[in-house]
Order: structure tokens, then sequence, then C-alpha cells
């Protein structure tokens, strides 16, 4: 169908458990069995394929693929004709510089020709360039820790999420030089039925973050607290206020901010609200 789009994602590791979890989050059923390279989706205008995450930004500007949910670090890398879509707040890491833990650092001129080992040329290539540093880049696409302590490189430029890697090979992080997530792409020529079913598939994406974010707040107070809780609850528009069978007391239901709740829980407290109730919110239309 034209409508169709084919939406590639990581085939394993961890951002491809994320991306088909969002998939699937978003209303979309398919089968993804083992070795599995493609799937059609049964109840939406889409086809999935499973793909090594460098190949996606370059099929998807090559519009072998129309969509495409890949780290911004590839993408940037890749230096890909592409679209940045959206932003989807999962799979979060930065790119760092790292040297053995005993040599001391000062600041970014300690790379100063040095050599360096990575898998990211282009984005460590660019941030030197910025901060008027010459060394020598070596690539390498794989286990870049090993390089300072079999003497390929002075230090390494690599993905970081909580840094264990990097201690467990006596290494230190001195520089955040790209900060990444997941993001959506896509082909910058898809026709007009493709860009109405991507604007279906955002639509279901967005509600679903927007979910993730926000949380369903009931409470029970005395009639003469409403006001004021109204006044604390900085949920979307105005609270529902339901009488409770109990005379004088009402029933509060709102939508909060899950950061927001922990700022005015104590406030909530103190102005009388009890019983208070938070649940998580499957979808959440805007």
């Amino acid at each position: 169908m034209k409508n169709t789009i084919r939406i590639a994602v990581q085939k394993s590791g961890r951002l491809s458990d994320a991306s088909i979890k969002l998939v699937r989050e978003c209303g979309i059923d398919f089968n993804k069995g083992t070795g599995k390279l493609k799937s059609e989706a049964t109840n939406f205008s889409a086809e999935l394929l499973f793909l090594r995450d460098d190949d996606i930004p370059g099929y998807v500007a090559d519009g072998v693929a129309d969509v495409g949910i890949i780290g911004e670090n590839v993408l940037v890398e890749s230096d890909q004709a592409v679209t940045l879509v959206q932003r989807l707040g999962f799979s979060k890491c930065r790119l760092s510089l790292a040297i053995p833990k005993n040599i001391d650092y000062a600041d970014i001129s300690h790379f100063q020709g040095k050599d360096i080992a990575t898998s990211y040329p282009k984005i460590l290539g660019n941030y030197l360039s910025k901060h008027n540093i010459t060394a020598t880049i070596h690539e390498i696409s794989g286990s870049v820790e090993i390089a300072p302590s079999i003497g390929l490189a002075d230090g390494i430029c690599d993905i970081v999420s909580s840094g264990s890697t990097l201690l467990s090979n006596g290494l230190k992080e001195v520089e955040v030089i790209f900060k990444s997530e997941a993001v959506l792409i896509a082909n910058e020529q898809l026709t007009q039925e493709k860009q109405q079913t991507l604007q279906q598939l955002l639509f279901r994406i967005k509600s679903v973050q927007a979910a993730k974010k926000n949380k369903y707040i009931l409470l029970n107070c005395p009639n003469a607290a409403v006001e004021e809780i109204k006044e604390i609850l900085p949920g979307m528009k105005s609270p529902t206020v339901m009488p409770l069978a109990t005379e004088g007391w009402s029933s509060i239901h709102s939508v909060i901010h899950e950061d927001d709740f922990w700022k005015v829980i104590e406030h909530l407290q103190q102005a009388g609200a009890q019983g208070i109730l938070v649940i998580p919110i499957e979808k959440m239309i805007l």
C-alpha cells in the first residue's frame, strides 16, 4: 500500500528492546521471530525492518526504510541526509574522553599531540577542532577501552552509560563531548501518503511519551481545603472535584508531572489532603 511505511529498528541490543517496546506501546502489533529481518504490522500501515544500528541512517537516507529509530550518536557520526523527527527520551548515554586513571588531567589541552582511539572519528574530530586541539585519531570498531593498555593510544573516546566498563579497564572519564538518546529519523523525500502515516505514528509516540512523564493523582480532603489544594496542584487545566459520601469531604483528581509530585506532596498534606494515590497513565492525548 502507498501509505505503508517501513520502520527500521536495531535488530538486537538494548536500543532494539526499547524501540520494540515503544512500537508496541503505540498499539502496533507485529511478530518478531528469532532471526526474522522484517515483519508486517497487523493493525497499522507499517512494516518493521530489523537492521544493524550503523546501517539504519543509510537505509533511511536511501529510501530503503522510510523512518528509523537510532541513537543520535550513530546518526551524527553517519552524516546522512535524513530528517530528525523526534527525540524519544530513552537509551540515553554520553560520548566521553577517557584516560588511564593514574594519569593527572587538567583540561582538554591534555590531548594536544596525543593519540586517541575511537569508533566515532567524526564527532571526536569536530570536538577537537572546536577546541583547537591537534591529535591523532585511531578509528577502531570495537574494544576501544583496551587501546591505552596495549599502547595503541593515550586515551579513548567512547560511549559511556554507567562508567563501569571504563573503571574495569583502568580508565577514568575526563570530558563529555556529546550527549545522545534514541531519535526517530525519516527520509527527506517521503510521499504525502507516507507523511500522513508518519504523523499518525508520531501522534501515538507523543501520547506515550506524555503518559510516561505524568501521573494521575487522586486525593481526599475537607471541602474547606479544596481551593487551596487546587492552587497547589500544577496539573492540566482545572482538577476534577467530586463530593464524597462523607459529608463535608471531596475527592480531587488531577494529572501531575512526576517530578512535580515530590515537590508538592508535603504542601498537599499540610493543606489537608489524605488518602493520596498516584497512578501511572498508559496513554495521554494532549
